[in-house]
């Protein structure tokens, strides 16, 4: 009636197969008992190489059966060569397994080195790009240092030529004021003039402005046309009915008005 909830999984909590007990009858050796050292995990469930050394283990029970007995001494010779023979087999077997197990290590080997060439490839061109990004940066650098000293000869240059022989000019107020582009108006940084800074100066401090008696004398001082205005009402540029309708006949004199002009 309770349930009950884990972190884990019905096949993380899983264990080995049940293997039951069993009882072997005296003078008899189940097949099944050559199968002991396979366990789940190693071996089970059975593979190919698991069949074929179950096939190879009948065969030699069956090569084992039909060896002469020990008791007859002319029997001797034919069973020592049975089992050299035997023997051969074996070592010919274990060398062909060698070789397979060397193939396959071989291929694991040849991934290996694959995978380590595709990576050393990778490193290789990401050493490059980083080199070439380098590369570009300096050049950009390069390239707006030039910029930059190509702007202030061309400005040497240019000053140089209206001057040509160096003489000194007096200054001319006059001009100076009357071309809103020169140093009076718009000051460079470069010659040693920073706009921003004592930026106060150029508040407007009056007592007319700042203070209410000083607002109250300004406006005190005004004319009557400034603080009273009088507006008159435009008159029509075009004959309208009492409705307030513009007739055609007006439209059209202004449009010949127009084209006239």
């Amino acid at each position: 009636t309770v349930g009950t909830q884990t972190d884990y999984r019905d096949g993380e909590a899983q264990t080995d197969p049940y293997s039951p007990e069993y009882v072997v009858p005296s003078g008899s050796v189940p097949e099944l008992l050559t199968l002991a050292t396979l366990t789940w995990g190693r071996g089970l469930p059975a593979g190919l190489a698991e069949v074929e050394m179950i096939e190879r283990a009948r065969e030699k029970r069956a090569w084992e059966a039909t060896l002469p007995a020990m008791d007859n001494a002319s029997q001797i010779a034919k069973r020592r060569k049975m089992m050299d023979d035997m023997e051969r087999k074996e070592w010919a077997f274990r060398e062909q397994e060698i070789e397979k197990l060397q193939k396959v290590r071989l291929e694991v080997l040849k991934k290996l080195l694959r995978r380590r060439e595709e990576n050393q490839k990778e490193l290789h061109a990401k050493r490059l790009d980083d080199h070439w990004q380098n590369q570009q940066k300096a050049k950009e650098e390069k390239i707006k240092k030039i910029q930059h000293d190509y702007a202030l000869m061309l400005r040497k240059l240019i000053a140089k030529r209206n001057n040509v022989m160096g003489k000194l000019e007096r200054r001319d107020i006059i001009k100076e004021y009357t071309d809103f582009a020169s140093q009076t108006y718009a000051p460079l940084s470069r010659i040693g003039f920073f706009p921003d800074n004592h930026s106060e100066r150029y508040v407007v401090k009056s007592f007319y402005l700042n203070t209410f008696a000083g607002l109250c004398e300004l406006e005190a001082s005004l004319p009557d046309s400034v603080t009273q205005l009088k507006m008159k009402a435009p008159k029509p540029k075009h004959t309208t009915t009492k409705t307030g309708f513009i007739k055609r006949s007006a439209r059209l004199e202004v449009e010949l008005a127009q084209v006239h002009q």
